[in-house]
């Protein structure tokens, strides 16, 4: 097993197994818990983007974009294809996080406003996650 840094991980028996797998989950949820982030990724969901459209969509700086932009790539979330000068950005695996972010908002639906007021993860009240 790898690590994302690249580094061989030792999986010597079923509890170092699931430890690596309960790592990894926690890291893909980590990776899709920003806010701007899961935004990028439900504009990559309608197809490819440059990091222009990205920003014009969404109203941030470009900077901020391409930050995001390169973790998805890092995390193997998403994908750069170059043509000519300009990079166009997709879903690596497109259905797959539909059916994440489905069942994402198919939990949401069940717990209401729980998550929202949870006093470790919740909105502060301007509104800012915690």
């Amino acid at each position: 097993m790898t690590q994302a840094n690249g580094d061989v991980m030792r999986a010597d028996g079923p509890a170092d197994v699931e430890t690596a797998a309960l790592t990894a989950a926690a890291c893909l949820f980590h990776g899709m818990a920003e806010r701007s982030r899961l935004a990028i990724v439900q504009h990559l969901l309608l197809g490819e983007h440059r990091v222009v459209d990205l920003t014009r969509h969404l109203g941030l700086a470009q900077s901020t974009v391409s930050k995001h932009l390169a973790c998805l790539v890092d995390c193997g979330l998403a994908q750069v294809r170059a043509e000519g000068r300009a990079s166009f950005y997709s879903l690596a695996h497109p259905q797959a996080t539909l059916g994440l972010l489905s069942a994402a908002e198919h939990l949401l639906g069940l717990t209401g406003d729980a998550v929202t007021l949870c006093r470790s993860h919740g909105v502060d009240r301007d509104g800012a996650v915690r």
